[in-house]
Parts: C-alpha cells; sequence; structure tokens
C-alpha cells in the first residue's frame, strides 16, 4: 500500500510537469496545441515583456554587430529598424491577430566575430522561435550548421549569394556577386569601358563573394582581371592596422574601375589615400562601404568626386510604401543612416513566414520551416515579390540601383541610377553560389 501511494505521487507529479511545459508554450521542445495552433520552442502563452495582455509571444533572436565590429554603425540602426518594423506589426494586430512579437529580449552581440557569434547564439536558442536577424556572411555561416539543426530559420543582415541555396535563410535583394557585375556594368554605361578592373575586399564570403562576381564580369566583358594583380584583399582596420598595402597596390596596377568590398572606414581611407596620392579612376562600392558619417570625415571630397555604391532598394526617403511606414514608424526623425532601411525591409519575409505557419496551424519551429518555400513576401513596393520555391537561377534578385554620397540627402545618399539590371548580370547562369562557403 505505501508502495502504490507512492506511485500516485509520482504520476501526479508527472502529470503537472506536462500541463506547466504546455502552458510554457512547450519550451522543451516536446511540441503543444495552444487552441487550434501548434507550437514548441520560442512561443509562449504569456504576453510578450509590455505587450498586449490579450495575446501569445513569439520571442525572436537577433544576433548582431553592436559595439566594437566593423558595421557597428550600420548594425546599430539596423535593429533598431528591425525594432520598429515588429512594433507595427504587433500595433496592427500582431500575427494573425493573437501573437505579438518581441525581438529585444534575446537580442545580443556578435562583434562580427564567428566564435562570438556561435556562443551567443548557444545561449539564447533554447528560448526562440527564429532568428530576426544574424548580421554577418562569416558569422552567419559559423552558425548555419546549427541553425539547420534545430529547424531555426533567420533572415541575414548578408547578401552571400550561397543564401539562395539555403532553405533556413531568408535572403532580400541581389548578391554581392550580382552587385558587383551590376555595379560595373554600370560604370561601363556611364564612363566608357575599363581597360582593367581591381577588387578589394575583406577576405572571406562577403569580400569574396564580390570578388569573384569582378572576376566573372571581367571574363565575360573581355576586360583585364589578374588575380595575382588585381584581387587585392585586405581586413579590418581593427586587424590591419591601416589600408596602406591596398592604397599601394591600387597605385601600382592603376585600373579604370575598383569594387570595394570592405567596412565604411576602410573603404574611406582607400579612397581618400589613392586620391591624394594622385589616382584618378573610379571605385563603385558594396553596400555595406557607405556610411553617411563619412561625408564628414578628410576622405569626404574624394568620396564625392571618385565613389559611388550599389544598392538593392531605394534608401531612406524613397516613394514606396515601405519607406512610408518606416518614415511614420520612426516619427519623422531620419536614422543615423540607411541601416535603419536595411533592417525594416530584411523584416517582410520573416512575417511573411511566421502568418502562414499560423494559417498552417503550425508554429513549431519546423512548421515555420516547412511554411518558407509556401510564401510570397510583399515587400510593400520596396522590392518585387520574392518567393523562396523554385531554382536559384530563377528566383534570385538581379536588379540593382547606384547611389551617389549626397550632403543635401536626408540620409547623405541619393540615388543617381534607378532599378536596372546589367547585361552581365541578367545572363549569368547562377547555379551554385560564387564562392564557396569557409
Amino acid at each position: 500500500m505505501a508502495g502504490m501511494g507512492k506511485n500516485r505521487i509520482l504520476v501526479a507529479v508527472a502529470v503537472l510537469a506536462l500541463v506547466l511545459t504546455a502552458c510554457q508554450g512547450g519550451e522543451t521542445g516536446g511540441g503543444s496545441e495552444a487552441g487550434d495552433v501548434k507550437v514548441d520552442i520560442g512561443v509562449t502563452t504569456e504576453p510578450c515583456p509590455g505587450g498586449n495582455a490579450e495575446r501569445d509571444c513569439i520571442y525572436l533572436g537577433v544576433l548582431s554587430d553592436l559595439t566594437e565590429g566593423p558595421f557597428r554603425a550600420l548594425a546599430v540602426p539596423i535593429t533598431d529598424g528591425q525594432k520598429a518594423f515588429w512594433k507595427r506589426v504587433n500595433d496592427q494586430g500582431g500575427i494573425g491577430g493573437r501573437y505579438e512579437v518581441n525581438i529585444e529580449t534575446y537580442t545580443r552581440d556578435n562583434k562580427y566575430n564567428p566564435q562570438e557569434h556561435v556562443a551567443k547564439y548557444r545561449e539564447i536558442e533554447p528560448k526562440i522561435l527564429a532568428l530576426a536577424q544574424t548580421l554577418g556572411t562569416p558569422p552567419t555561416l559559423a552558425g548555419l550548421p546549427l541553425y539547420k539543426e534545430s529547424d531555426i530559420i533567420a533572415a541575414p543582415a548578408s547578401w552571400w549569394s550561397g543564401w539562395e541555396f539555403e532553405d533556413v535563410i531568408l535572403e532580400s535583394g541581389y548578391s554581392y556577386c550580382t552587385e558587383a557585375m551590376n555595379g560595373l556594368d554600370w560604370a561601363t554605361e556611364e564612363f566608357g569601358k575599363p581597360g582593367t578592373v581591381m577588387a578589394v575586399h575583406y577576405p572571406g564570403d562577403y569580400g569574396g563573394d564580390s570578388a569573384a562576381g569582378v572576376a566573372e564580369w571581367a571574363k565575360v566583358n573581355g576586360v583585364d582581371f589578374q588575380a595575382s594583380a588585381h584581387d587585392v584583399q585586405t581586413t579590418p582596420n581593427a586587424q590591419a592596422g591601416n589600408q596602406d598595402a591596398a592604397v599601394e597596390k591600387i597605385l601600382r596596377a592603376d585600373p579604370d574601375v575598383v569594387m570595394v568590398a570592405t567596412g565604411p572606414a576602410e573603404m574611406a581611407e582607400i579612397v581618400g589615400k589613392a586620391a591624394a596620392q594622385g589616382f584618378e579612376g573610379r571605385f563603385v562600392g558594396s553596400v555595406p562601404t557607405y556610411n553617411p558619417a563619412l561625408l564628414k570625415s578628410e576622405a569626404a571630397p574624394a568620396i564625392k568626386a571618385l565613389y559611388h555604391f550599389v544598392a538593392p532598394w531605394g534608401p531612406w526617403g524613397s516613394d514606396t510604401p515601405a519607406h512610408q511606414a518606416m518614415e511614420q514608424a520612426a516619427g519623422g526623425k531620419a536614422p543615423a543612416n540607411d541601416g535603419y532601411t536595411f533592417g525594416w525591409i530584411w523584416s517582410y519575409p520573416l512575417k511573411a513566414v511566421l502568418e502562414r505557419a499560423v494559417q498552417n496551424g503550425d508554429l513549431t519551429r519546423a512548421g515555420v520551416r516547412a511554411a518558407v518555400t509556401q510564401v510570397t513576401v510583399d515587400y510593400e513596393g520596396a522590392l518585387p515579390d520574392k518567393t523562396y520555391s523554385g531554382e536559384p537561377n530563377q528566383t534570385t534578385v538581379r536588379q540593382a540601383l547606384i547611389a551617389k554620397p549626397d550632403d543635401s540627402a536626408p540620409l547623405g545618399s541619393s540615388v543617381h541610377k534607378d532599378f536596372f539590371v546589367g547585361p552581365t548580370a541578367e545572363k549569368f547562369d547562377f547555379t551554385k553560389p560564387c564562392v564557396a562557403a569557409g
């Protein structure tokens, strides 16, 4: 009889544990039913902190470069733009009229460092449904196997060409590879066909993807590009100290066009020092190379004279419903730079996927992952609608625009050439990443 009593107590404890797990949104990963929607990790029946008491909460993670990495000046506004985006979603009724979204609780600083990124991901992974932001190509690649293992989908703050081939990644806009092709197609149209082109870039999958686009463009167009002389790797100043070696190689080769894929500080130093020593060629930058604060630097005259950058969508102040919504969310006050614009636009795919998962009645991680190929993303005019089903050669975004530094523009840049697809980017057969991961 004493044994029977003990067994009843154990059964009661086990039942209570199961009930508590279900009430917590299934955070142990077993899955549970919340009404007619199945949930597991990262969804709670408790409201979001400071949120609507009548709604459940979806927790999303953010891994960004917030303090000391080379992209912190862009990453902080990127994160602010995403906070504003999800606040608007919550204010308009949330996801499916039932869930609010929280990204603040599990925002962490990856310092644009792959090891730090993985460590911070492991810290927040047990509590999140998905990643609203995973910043940087090398950090995101370091975390990618872990995302797949746990059915975590992620919106990258990155444009590596390989994202098109990863089913847990919700990329938006072109790739660094097609960015470079479009930039050089535009430079040819604007300044005449170059005799020599050069790629100056970070090593790895950001800079390497851009350099691969330069090499492909040169091959297709019969323009001189010798890897030994014209493919120039550099690193952030935190590691390199300065960009003198890159500048020396530019001056020695004297190319007509230099495609730059670095951080903003490094781009400014390269352009400023090269111009000061007599270089008269043109610089075309990848979109992460620009920060309007550079217009107050010593390099500003050279940047205005010699540099344009490629962009995947219009800058702050563009005439689309998406831009109007983000300006309204910011209270009409311009943010520090277009990182805010990036963060806002990068958020549309995850919103679409979460809404579809709720419609499907499956807001588990596996259910969210399955919903990716079922959506058509509406970017409110900032980009054409996007799907994630089909072959990358058909679904990849090839269009770009050209922007220029502009003191009179709200965030220091304006559109020089509106959306276009250059002939090289249009014909490119996109059947694998332009540069392999790692």
